[in-house]
């Protein structure tokens, strides 16, 4: 019976390889470097993080949460691992490109479900007229600079950005009266509305 010539290939490694060895990883014994593209473990890098949550709005497995905490002025990012898909999409979709990305570790696996969580945290901006959360200050600076001279157009942005600078002051007490200072105030999107409206009409 004539031998077809895949079933010859297969032996000639099976012959091979009672010399050679068996071509498998020596890992957990040795560490196994994943190739180029794998699709590890997603981490978050503080500086290069602006808290926007896009990360969490386009996570198909919910694996991202965003808790805000309007009276400490801190919003918190928590990735969970165990929920992770590993797709890819909190990198692909984040806004600076470089806050949150893949690595390469796949060496996961643990008994105590909180070391598999990772948090960053992110100072927010508040409106100061009805104390509603805008976004993170970082957030509200990105947005300024990709804007460039358009954010002139925004006085919320502006505003910000001129406090961070140390180029105003803090402005008039958070209260519910429109005043003429109203204007100068860093504004939820509803507020700064109500303020126009006022000044206009």
């Amino acid at each position: 019976m004539k031998i077809k010539l895949p079933k010859v290939r297969e032996i000639i490694e099976a012959v091979k390889a009672l010399w050679v060895g068996p071509f498998t990883s020596k890992f957990p014994f040795a560490p196994s470097i994943p190739p180029e593209g794998f699709r590890g473990v997603p981490k978050y890098y503080k500086e290069e993080c602006v808290g926007c949550g896009a990360c969490s709005e386009v996570c198909p497995a919910r694996a991202i949460d965003v808790e805000d905490n309007a009276a400490a002025k801190l919003r918190r990012l928590t990735h969970h691992q165990e929920r992770c898909l590993y797709c890819g999409q909190c990198e692909r979709d984040c806004i600076t490109g470089k806050g949150i990305r893949l690595t390469l570790e796949y060496d996961l696996a643990t008994t105590d479900i909180s070391a598999a969580h990772t948090e960053i945290e992110k100072e927010l901006v508040l409106c100061e007229k009805c104390g509603a959360i805008i976004s993170a200050k970082e957030h509200l600076t990105w947005i300024h600079d990709k804007m460039g001279p358009l954010a002139f157009s925004n006085p919320t942005l502006l505003i910000a950005e001129q406090r961070e600078l140390g180029l105003l002051g803090r402005g008039e007490p958070k209260d519910n009266i429109h005043r003429r200072g109203s204007s100068v105030k860093i504004l939820c999107p509803a507020c700064r509305r109500e303020v126009i409206f006022r000044e206009h009409w």
